[in-house]
């Protein structure tokens, strides 16, 4: 049980970062603590990055109950080959970071326009400065705990990573599973709300598509090669 623990734990954290590093939700992230108190955007981002991955261990999990655990075992082989190859092709066909970054840029500032426009420094500073003095209850349901939640969430739902997600729980041990993408989700937002866009906009997203490629294909072999090994 604790060696099924560990190999959960560590496939799905490696997993979640080589997925999630310079990713869409990463660079919202970023841009996002730009522009508002990095401690509700970080706040908002994470707890979907939670719930998603509990959400998504959780169908993992039932999947063997519903269907018989031979299958969701060659289901979950194929997907790891099929994201391989997927995110092995991203990586050739260099599909910038630039591009991804400049997409999420202009979606957020034509949110951030239509919600009021653009505030002069200093006024923000001091909105800002209010919005971390108001009681816990009151920031809870912020404006911008919500959208950083939202965008974070509906941003990710039916992602590569999240479908990988549920193969991985179906497979491995649950508690490992979602112990590793919480963790790893958690070093990804932190890294995006803390290093902001010069970080994002540093990340080679050729090295970190090839990566996940090649982690995915052997997590696709290893997969295939215990189903061998069990016939």
């Amino acid at each position: 049980m604790g060696f099924s623990v560990i190999e959960g734990f560590s496939k799905s954290l490696a997993m979640t970062v080589l997925s999630e590093i310079g990713d869409k939700t990463f660079f919202a992230a970023a841009i996002l603590a730009m522009r508002h108190p990095r401690r509700l955007v970080l706040g908002g981002c994470l707890a979907a990055l939670i719930v998603m991955t509990i959400l998504s261990v959780l169908l993992g999990w039932a999947a063997p109950n519903l269907i018989s655990r031979k299958w969701t075992h060659h289901i979950t082989t194929v997907l790891f080959f099929g994201f391989g190859l997927w995110s092995l092709w991203e990586g050739f066909t260099e599909e910038g970071e630039a591009e991804e970054l400049a997409e999420v840029e202009a979606k957020l500032d034509a949110d951030w326009k239509a919600d009021g426009g653009v505030v002069k420094a200093g006024l923000k500073e001091d909105d800002d400065l209010k919005k971390q003095q108001r009681p816990f209850l009151t920031q809870l349901f912020s404006p911008i705990l919500i959208k950083a939640f939202s965008i974070t969430f509906f941003g990710e739902w039916g992602d590569k990573s999240q479908i990988a997600t549920i193969g991985l729980a179906s497979d491995e041990n649950p508690l490992g599973v979602v112990l590793g993408g919480i963790i790893g989700q958690a070093l990804c937002t932190t890294a995006a709300v803390v290093g902001g866009k010069s970080l994002a906009s540093q990340i080679s997203e050729k090295m970190v598509a090839l990566s996940s490629g090649v982690l995915f294909i052997v997590f696709g072999l290893q997969s295939f090669l215990s189903a061998a090994g069990e016939s």
